[in-house]
């Protein structure tokens, strides 16, 4: 029996792509796929970009498994009385396919896939890049004849985080592509991929998600939410669940509004809520939630004021609107960039050198409180 995605514990990961059987959101994307797929001008090496945890890498999983399950040369594109196969609506496959079920649990004699390796033998942290050991003979691999008389498939998720050893070694596959062979790079910033692997691939650009749809899967994994929780974290979420599910396991709903708590006793911060703010970091993923919320919402703030657009943006918790109002109005947008921009730094560099959390949250929200108080 295929495995069923995680979602009802609170702790559990995100779904993983290749078990994840759903897909909501970017129907053009498989749109164009199927279309290149019926026309006979398929590309063989397909960039699938934009930002992390909106779905690219289950749409490449979905991709790879349509392809696997098509028919060889010899039946491809009849039907049962010898008439054109009509095209699929879409690249939906049950878990229970037999080949859903040998990708996810790879075991698919024409399929590999490639991502970061354990830096562990207990397997609970990744490698910070994929080495060229990883890529290392996916070329031979997709020379085979494809074991089941169909096509031979390649996987990379995330290609930006391979090495320059192992990007060369994959532009290597791409200038020569073998015969009935794809080739998937997933890509959060694809402006880090050498300029000729860009250049011999075809690019899918995926959208942030609509919040709503966000919401919607928000409640699909993790139905233990409170329903009045969903629509804040999808605002949160910036269009991907991935992040979404990442706050909620996280507890960054709370952290935001504990965080929005002490924004609104800016330019006299309360010292009290900012200790027991920055008290959060030491449990679990906290300084990372809250060094991401708060960067996240300076560079909202900025960003919907330079608009002039708070009108239209939803709030996330009450009085968020007042609150950015009023900061800004205590200084010159140029002003909280710099703001920003020094922020983000403090936090890369207590993350690069483990400087002390706490006392660097406190900096961060000092450097809050100063420019508010002109």
């Amino acid at each position: 029996m295929a495995r069923k995605p995680k979602a009802a514990d609170p702790n559990d990961e995100i779904p993983l792509s290749r078990d994840n059987p759903y897909f909501s959101g970017h129907d053009d994307a498989e749109q164009t796929f199927l279309d290149a797929w019926s026309s006979g001008r398929l590309a063989h090496a397909w960039l699938i970009c934009g930002p992390r945890g909106i779905g690219k890498a289950t749409l490449a999983y979905r991709m790879a498994r349509f392809a696997l399950s098509q028919p060889n040369d010899a039946d491809q594109g009849a039907g049962l009385f010898g008439d054109p196969e009509p095209q699929a609506e879409n690249l939906q496959m049950s878990g229970e396919h037999p080949v859903f079920r040998r990708v996810a649990a790879s075991g698919h004699g024409d399929f590999r896939a490639v991502e970061r390796a354990w830096a562990d033998t207990k397997q609970s942290k990744r490698k910070a890049t994929i080495s060229v050991g990883e890529v290392r003979g996916i070329g031979s691999f997709l020379r085979l004849t494809p074991a089941e008389g169909g096509w031979r498939v390649v996987l990379i998720d995330a290609a930006d985080e391979m090495n320059r050893n192992a990007e060369n070694a994959v532009l290597k596959v791409l200038e020569e592509p073998p015969q009935r062979a794809l080739i998937f790079l997933v890509s959060h910033n694809p402006a880090r991929l050498l300029p000729t692997i860009r250049s011999r691939c075809r690019r899918l650009d995926l959208s942030p998600l609509p919040a709503q749809t966000v919401a919607t899967l928000l409640t699909r994994y993790r139905p233990d939410l409170d329903s009045k929780d969903t629509g804040p974290l999808s605002v949160l979420a910036d269009g991907s669940v991935g992040r979404a599910l990442e706050l909620a396991n996280a507890g960054g709903l709370d952290l935001f509004r504990s965080l929005i708590g002490v924004l609104a006793t800016m330019p006299k911060m309360d010292i009290g809520m900012a200790h027991a703010l920055s008290d959060a970091t030491f449990k679990g993923d906290g300084f990372r939630t809250v060094a991401d919320l708060l960067t996240w919402w300076l560079a909202r703030m900025v960003s919907v004021t330079a608009r002039n657009d708070w009108a239209h943006t939803q709030e996330i918790v009450p009085g968020e609107h007042a609150i950015a109002d009023r900061l800004c109005a205590s200084a010159g947008l140029d002003q909280w960039v710099e703001v920003w921009e020094k922020i983000a730094r403090l936090f890369e560099r207590a993350d690069a050198v483990h400087l002390d959390k706490k006392r660097t949250v406190l900096n961060a929200l000092l450097a809050i409180e100063q420019r508010a108080a002109g």
